[in-house]
């Protein structure tokens, strides 16, 4: 199945992400096996078997720590050296355009003598090595394979920890309740015994070095949620009946992490600081001070700045006469200002406690046609906005299928695990 899954994903390729630097060990075998082929053996045998006697010595630094021609006189080289090496480098890329978090390497022998210069720049290696007294320079990409992994389990306390227990990675977690965040309110609607399973591909090197992980499918089973399933296809996420999981409304302005409803939309309510009977026309959600907030929906800001008790505040217009708004926060992301078009699930602001505030929250409202509504009651705001097109239905059934595959083999799997640990408790009791 996996093997069909690896194909699947040649197929549909995707983007790769959280880039890493691989090790040196790995670099230096590329530059060796290229530099063999490079010099004559019969010219230079002699000079590589003393080179190899010599021992190397290796420093590493960033461009930020320190520019590599300084890093070259440190090390001990004339500066006609220095020139020679850094043109070198020059002709495979340009030095000028570095980043301040390219890291490179330089080796000399004990006797002084420059080795080689090693740069690390994303999934590349550019180098200059001295071969036999004579510079040469070149570049090599890293290989970059691909497996499949998957993980289920049980939510105890929450789906961060429970996850988090399973050695998921948190940017993996967040992919996962960003698929569902259009059907699922992490804040309220998890609950303990919950479900859940997750298959994702990984990018990795041949040394073991992970380059990226990108979620292609999940299941959510819920008390309260029922059951979820996210199947990702031609760049969106779908449901099991082909509907994109993406609604007109996020389920909530804020994620999943450390947030509760303290208060909700309430005609009727005692203000917590006037005491005085006044209606309560949003959710209140409670959050530490600086947790993100998002746009429920896209649209344009029409507001942003102070508001009487509302503190630092802003307002989003969107489609068909809806306009959200979120009070009481501690600052605004860079873009939100004035006039700024905004796209769903972007952060415009944080959680803070300014205006009237008993304490830090965000007080959201939502109003169509200047008619404030309960968010948590809407009747539409779960509509779906497209579906997987006829024509290409029979391939996304292909792909459904073998992720399904995939995540009932994971639930299996975990609660054959679940079952051996409690035998071997009780074996351990007795």
């Amino acid at each position: 199945m996996y093997k069909k899954l690896i194909a699947l994903f040649n197929r549909h390729y995707r983007r790769y992400h959280d880039l890493m630097f691989y090790s040196l060990t790995l670099a230096v075998i590329v530059l060796a096996t290229s530099l063999t082929i490079m010099i004559t053996r019969d010219k230079h045998e002699q000079e590589l078997i003393n080179s190899r006697e010599k021992e190397i010595q290796v420093t590493d630094f960033t461009v930020k720590e320190k520019p590599i021609y300084v890093a070259l006189q440190e090390a001990g080289l004339n500066n006609v050296e220095v020139s020679q090496i850094v043109d070198k480098l020059n002709s495979v890329v340009d030095t000028r355009k570095l980043q301040s978090d390219d890291e490179y390497s330089i080796s000399t022998t004990t006797d002084g003598d420059f080795a080689m210069l090693l740069l690390n720049q994303g999934l590349t290696r550019y180098f200059v090595a001295n071969a036999a007294g004579q510079l040469v320079a070149g570049k090599s990409d890293v290989e970059i394979l691909t497996r499949v992994k998957s993980t289920a389990g049980t939510i105890h306390n929450s789906l961060f920890e429970s996850m988090l227990k399973d050695d998921v990675t948190v940017p993996l977690i967040v992919d996962l309740t960003d698929a569902f965040s259009w059907n699922i309110d992490f804040n309220t609607e998890t609950r303990n015994g919950d479900e859940f399973a997750a298959v994702w591909e990984e990018h990795y090197t041949r040394d073991g070095a992970i380059t990226g992980q990108d979620l292609v499918a999940a299941m959510y089973k819920g008390q309260t949620t029922g059951e979820n399933y996210a199947f990702y296809y031609n760049d969106e996420f779908f449901d099991k009946t082909g509907k994109i999981t993406k609604k007109m409304f996020l389920k909530s302005p804020i994620s999943f992490r450390g947030v509760r409803i303290s208060s909700r939309f309430n005609p009727n309510r005692m203000h917590p600081i006037l005491r005085i009977r006044r209606p309560h026309l949003g959710i209140d959600y409670a959050a530490p001070t600086g947790t993100p907030v998002q746009v429920v929906a896209d649209g344009v800001v029409t507001f942003a700045g102070k508001k009487g008790g509302f503190g630092n505040y802003v307002e989003v217009r969107h489609a068909n006469n809806y306009v959200t708004s979120y009070g009481h926060l501690s600052r605004f992301a860079k873009k939100t200002r004035k006039g700024a078009k905004v796209t769903q699930g972007d952060t415009i602001a944080y959680v803070g406690s300014t205006g009237l505030s008993t304490g830090p929250h965000l007080d959201f409202r939502i109003k169509q046609n200047n008619k404030f509504i309960d968010f948590l009651k809407m009747k539409n705001r779960n509509s779906a906005l497209r579906s997987v097109p006829k024509e290409q239905r029979e391939d996304f059934e292909e792909v459904k299928g073998l992720y399904l595959e995939a995540l009932n083999d994971a639930v299996a799997k975990a609660q054959a695990e679940s079952q051996n640990a409690g035998g071997d408790a009780q074996q351990e009791a007795k």
